[in-house]
């Protein structure tokens, strides 16, 4: 990972999808297949003891595997040969059962589920912590007057209050989403060669079962190979996502530009200084939302191109998505992690905003002035405010809502 993808990120999503993390995964993969296919009947239990005591990350030379990977074609054929051999060591009869029916994109694709679910962990957890600030936010400025804005020319007055409902309610809508999009993507992949287990003698579907119960994920009922709609339809929840937290970054970026001076993201040693300006104040959560809202879409865009791919396994399109998954999760975690950070110490000019607005106000005929710039609007926008922060708030945690 680049020096620019780091500082993009965060270092816990940078580690889900690391090359010792992926082939931990890889390996839980190997070890449930053993176990339940012994459960089965199908391999012996000592072959399967043998597996499951050999599939332990550390005992594995995860560079070299990753090297290899590169000429094979697949970074599970050198993951494979290095299990056989690992095992072959302790229980030679045992080797001819690792991987025992189970192709290449099965381990992969299981494998990208396990470390996907641990970054939808943490990209959930922030995400409520950035809704929470807005809503704090909402509640506490509910009457603050602030100009609206439309088309980059100040229209009327709102409530500021008002204007954090706005950013958090898209939040809480992707929340929802993802979690009903992840509930259904994060499934065992088990096909086989061609999508039919026809080498499990028809117990395929028993030993996906225990497959999916043993490592936590959903059991689809079939192979999903080449059928990419709920992974992909995952991935865009996730841009869309993105895109909402940008919108945010962009306001206060424009908020907290000098000449408006409204906002400004929290000041503290090391964040957003300038080395030949000591008077800047640089907004760098809003850089890293907007810099992830930029790069979304691409991201997005290669998944969803990838998705017309060949009969019953893909040469090519299913590759492109794998290289492209980890930044798109990557990139959005470093997103909402940037803005959790920084919206609880919003700081909110509440007298540069009312003098904004009366600024304005001196400017224009007084009919107009009192119709459109009335400091008093904001009251009823405040009203709105509150009562739609405390709808999301019960949207956010609705154990907690009233009954």
């Amino acid at each position: 990972m680049s020096v620019f993808e780091g500082f993009l990120s965060t270092s816990e999503t940078l580690a889900a999808f690391s090359d010792h993390r992926f082939v931990d995964a890889m390996l839980r993969f190997e070890a449930a297949l053993a176990r339940a296919q012994a459960q089965v009947g199908l391999i012996p239990k000592s072959a399967a003891h043998s597996i499951v005591g050999s599939c332990k990350v550390e005992l594995f030379d995860v560079a070299k595997i990753v090297r290899d990977s590169g000429r094979a074609g697949s970074i599970a054929i050198p993951l494979v040969k290095s299990l056989q051999e690992a095992v072959a060591l302790f229980n030679p009869e045992a080797e001819r059962y690792v991987h025992f029916g189970s192709t290449s994109q099965d381990v992969i694709d299981t494998a990208m589920a396990l470390v996907t679910r641990e970054a939808v962990s943490l990209i959930d957890a922030d995400l409520v912590r950035v809704v929470q600030a807005l809503l704090g936010h909402a509640e506490a400025h509910a009457a603050t007057p602030v100009l609206a804005r439309t088309l980059m020319q100040p229209a009327s007055v709102t409530s500021f209050g008002l204007k954090c409902v706005g950013w958090a309610a898209p939040l809480v809508r992707s929340r929802a989403r993802i979690a009903q999009a992840a509930a259904r993507a994060l499934q065992v992949q088990l096909g086989g060669a061609v999508g039919t287990l026809a080498q499990m003698k028809g117990q395929g579907p028993q030993v996906r079962r225990h497959m999916a119960e043993a490592l936590g994920l959903r059991e689809a009922g079939a192979a999903w190979h080449t059928q990419r709609d709920e992974w992909v339809a995952l991935g865009c929840e996730f841009a869309i996502m993105a895109g909402s937290l940008g919108k945010i970054a962009k306001d206060i970026s424009l908020m907290a530009q000098y000449e408006v001076g409204e906002l400004a993201e929290p000041g503290e040693t090391g964040r957003g200084g300038a080395s030949a300006m000591p008077h800047k104040r640089n907004p760098v959560a809003s850089m890293v939302a907007l810099a992830a809202a930029g790069r979304a879409p691409q991201r997005a865009a290669a998944l969803l191109q990838a998705m017309p791919q060949e009969h019953e396994r893909a040469l090519g399109a299913w590759q492109a998505e794998l290289a492209e998954w980890p930044q798109l999760l990557i990139s959005a975690h470093g997103s909402v992690r940037a803005l959790a950070g920084a919206l609880p110490g919003l700081q909110v000019d509440a007298a540069r905003m009312r003098s904004n607005i009366d600024r304005l106000r001196a400017e224009l005929p007084g009919t107009a002035a009192d119709e459109w710039f009335d400091p008093a609007l904001a009251g009823a926008a405040g009203e709105t405010a509150l009562a739609q922060a405390l709808a999301l708030q019960a949207q956010l945690h609705p154990r907690h809502a009233a009954p």
